[in-house]
């Protein structure tokens, strides 16, 4: 059995949408020698990756509490900046000082919003505590975990969403899936590189972006060679896209090492 991505089986519908019109669609595509089809993962990588969704699913709920809490104080005048560690800082702070402008049935409203958001942080560091668990009991996650720019989650997230990356050719293919490469728009001679493609696994590229951006903001303070590249990449294109291009690269790397089973060999 082969599954086909949606998007890839859209084209082929003709006229109305119906079970008809979608099984022939699917027939079709499925003829198509270019048309990639979507990795079979085993029970092992449904498990992880139901970890990551129900977590991030978490980390969204607490991010609009956050924020309502955050609208909230703003209308009686109580400015938080918008960061989850000043918030955790500043809302009991407000809600205990008994002489501010705070009414009771507000104050009682803003402690119940509070309690949730600390209930949902207790659940999230569960999860993390379950993935790191994950994470050291798998040989290929600790491999590419020493690349710099991929932590647990990072690293748990791949392995759970493409295995040992056999149903990619190469490195770049990989990246391509993941939507790291740049958009293109182009028409004869007239090529034209637009944005990130954004396509694949969201939340995957999420975490190698985020994990690139954590490598570009400290290289500045380090002196060896991967580093100083990371610095000039910096100084030549911003610091977003040297983000960018480092979590391509990282991706490439990372197909490289689960493809061959051998260990990440830093430039020294």
């Amino acid at each position: 059995m082969k599954i086909i991505s949606p998007q890839y089986v859209k084209p082929f519908v003709r006229r109305q949408k119906n079970d008809g019109n979608d099984a022939e669609a699917i027939c079709t595509a499925a003829r198509q020698p270019h048309i990639p089809f979507v990795p079979r993962k085993t029970v092992a990588q449904q498990d992880i990756q139901s970890l990551h969704r129900a977590r991030q699913r978490m980390v969204n709920h607490r991010t609009a509490v956050v924020s309502q809490i955050r609208g909230l104080l703003l209308d009686r005048g109580f400015a938080i900046a918008k960061s989850i560690t000043r918030a955790r800082r500043a809302i009991p702070e407000i809600l205990a000082d008994l002489k501010n402008e705070l009414t009771a049935m507000a104050r009682e409203a803003l402690s119940e919003l509070y309690d949730l958001f600390r209930d949902l942080d207790r659940r999230i560091a569960s999860f993390d505590k379950k993935i790191e668990r994950i994470f050291c009991e798998r040989e290929p996650c600790q491999r590419i975990a020493k690349i710099k720019g991929v932590g647990p989650k990072a690293a748990t997230a791949v392995v759970a969403a493409i295995g040992d990356g056999s149903e990619f050719k190469n490195g770049r293919h990989f990246a391509a899936w993941v939507g790291l490469v740049p958009r293109q728009h182009s028409s004869g001679d007239r090529k034209v590189l637009m944005g990130n493609s954004k396509r694949g696994n969201r939340h995957l590229r999420s975490l190698l972006v985020h994990g690139a951006r954590a490598v570009v903001r400290t290289a500045p303070s380090k002196t060896d060679p991967n580093n100083e590249w990371v610095n000039q990449l910096r100084e030549r294109r911003g610091f977003n896209r040297a983000t960018v291009a480092i979590a391509n690269k990282n991706a490439r790397i990372i197909w490289a090492v689960l493809r061959t089973g051998e260990p990440y060999r830093a430039v020294c």
